[in-house]
């Protein structure tokens, strides 16, 4: 079943000159890009996108850390994509996802106020669907 999601290299992937490598992961998987575009996310896109974290601890050092530097955002295609990409990426802590991920390769615990793991990947049809219709309105059928 050819689905889509929303794949994020987030700032500290970005900062860090991974953007590259991780486009490379997916293309490589199999994966079609359909769009991928470099942007400084405004704290409206981003309420959007963490609106079912509103209100935790976590929230607002999320949101400030996804505001801190610009963020590559894709929309790739395939075969079970969304499943494909998050086994790609790995387990959501750094230091304790598997060799040969993304995080398990690329990424590493930092003492900052929320996880910096590189990127972020839709986890259900439903969750790709809404977040692609926040960062790629156009795509929104």
């Amino acid at each position: 079943m050819t689905e889509r999601t929303l794949i994020l290299v987030k700032p500290d992937g970005v900062q860090r000159a991974l953007s590259g490598e991780i486009l490379s992961r997916v293309e490589a998987k199999g994966y079609r890009l359909v769009a991928v575009e470099l942007l400084h996310a405004s704290r409206e896109v981003l309420s959007r996108h963490y609106a079912e974290h509103e209100g935790k601890p976590f929230y607002e050092p999320l949101v400030e850390f996804m505001e801190s530097g610009p963020t590559l955002a894709i929309v790739a295609e395939g075969e079970r994509v969304i499943e494909g990409f998050r086994s790609l990426a790995g387990a959501t802590d750094p230091t304790t996802a598997a060799p040969g991920t993304i995080r398990g390769d690329l990424g590493r615990h930092w003492p900052t106020a929320v996880i910096q793991n590189l990127v972020h990947g839709s986890d259900s049809p439903e969750s790709a669907a809404r977040e692609i219709a926040i960062w790629f309105p156009e795509l929104s059928a």
